[in-house]
């Protein structure tokens, strides 16, 4: 067998692989550098004296050790979708992984219960809902949603839990997991990355923190 007759279209495949890795790369890049630039806008009213870290290309980590109440501590993820393989960025699509903001942090006030209210299509989701089952959590239907949390405080945490989600939903279009537990981190949302587009970043912080708020107050 000639393989010589094969080198045309192994150099042809090569050069789309790198070519996709390569424009994965710029997209991902351009995408966090964009939301980044805007956050600098309402950083501030979640602490100071931010910590700015480039995970790989498709995760920026943003950790506030000096966050303002009701966070203790706090960080900021923006995971993107791992545009720079392609095989890995299928997989990622088929398993509902889209651009992700993610806050969360340590509360000043220790949260009384611990639920989590997760979104099962998506893949923050998905992964929230079987740690849950794994510690043998009581679940229930809430619309597009799954809650769940210990059975004997399910009663009484639902009602406080849907209110946070209805609250959540009602600012951001896409709301994929929303946690609240008594060990760190105590309050996570997890969220699309904001479109950018009539949105001012002061004011989306601190919705942010008045859920977090209502959580640490009870």
């Amino acid at each position: 067998m000639d393989a010589t007759r094969y080198q045309p279209w192994l150099i042809l495949l090569i050069t789309l692989v790198m070519g996709w890795f390569a424009v994965g790369i710029i997209w991902n890049i351009r995408r966090g550098n964009a939301v980044l630039r805007w956050l600098q806008g309402g950083l501030p009213r979640l602490g100071e004296k931010t910590t700015l870290r480039w995970l790989g290309t498709s995760v920026v980590e943003l950790s506030l050790n000096r966050a303002k109440p009701p966070f203790r501590q706090a960080q900021v993820l923006l995971v993107m979708a791992p545009r720079d393989v392609p095989w890995l960025w299928l997989m990622a699509s088929w398993r509902g992984r889209r651009d992700t903001l993610i806050v969360r942090g340590q509360l000043l006030s220790p949260p009384r219960l611990e639920y989590e209210v997760a979104a099962p299509q998506s893949w923050t989701g998905s992964r929230a809902i079987e740690v849950a089952r794994q510690q043998r959590w009581s679940e229930e239907a809430a619309g597009e949603h799954l809650f769940l949390a210990p059975r004997a405080s399910l009663p009484v945490s639902r009602p406080g839990a849907l209110a946070l989600l209805d609250s959540a939903r009602a600012r951001f279009p896409q709301v994929w997991r929303l946690a609240v537990r008594r060990e760190s981190p105590q309050f996570e949302l997890h969220v699309s990355l904001p479109t950018l587009r009539g949105e001012q970043a002061a004011e989306y912080i601190e919705s942010i923190r008045g859920l977090a708020q209502r959580v640490a107050s009870g």
